[in-house]
């Protein structure tokens, strides 16, 4: 399918919502898991949506929203690494290096339009979003499915599906959880 891709603005805000659900996917995150680090375990979910909606008004776009007409199917944090405070070298010690990388940590796609392409979409728009930023590559921390015993938590996205777009595995964190990256330009 041919999806709509489109930054998180305040305009599109509405659709974010409904695609999140009243409670705020996943678990009430609103995605400020990756921006805050250690202290989203004692946020009020209200608060994490404060600032998600916060961030999507400031001009500076959190993560691009997959579109089927109207309805939002899906969505992808995306960010500059550096704006995102729980990816430290403690927790990702091959991320020790300063190049300018963008960062994919999440996703979540409606239950009705898994499995249809919807993640594909945003990683090959989330490349060329980072690109055009500047950045030097895009980054990612997914699932590997093929690991026996895989973590099921699959909302940092599904390793084989960056590989099909040229994000290549530079690190394990662990058997299953990958450290992916994609060069986008040389490193100044």
């Amino acid at each position: 399918m041919d999806y709509l891709i489109s930054p998180l603005t305040a305009e599109c805000w509405p659709a974010l919502e409904d695609l999140f659900g009243r409670a705020g996917a996943p678990n009430g995150c609103w995605c400020m898991y990756w921006r805050i680090g250690p202290r989203y375990h004692d946020r009020p979910r209200a608060d994490n949506k404060r600032d998600l909606r916060r961030l999507a008004a400031s001009g500076r776009p959190p993560g691009l929203l997959a579109l089927d007409g109207e309805l939002a199917v899906g969505w992808c944090e995306l960010a500059p690494r550096a704006g995102l405070a729980w990816l430290t070298p403690a927790r990702f010690p091959t991320l020790a290096d300063d190049l300018p990388a963008w960062s994919i940590p999440c996703f979540f796609v409606r239950r009705a339009y898994r499995r249809r392409g919807v993640m594909a979409a945003l990683i090959q728009a989330a490349v060329g979003v980072a690109a055009a930023a500047g950045a030097a590559a895009l980054e990612a921390y997914p699932v590997d499915t093929t690991v026996p015993g895989h973590a099921g938590n699959l909302l940092p996205g599904v390793a084989s599906a960056f590989a099909r777009h040229g994000v290549q595995v530079i690190a394990r964190r662990k058997p299953d959880r990958p450290v992916m990256r994609r060069q986008l330009s040389r490193p100044v």
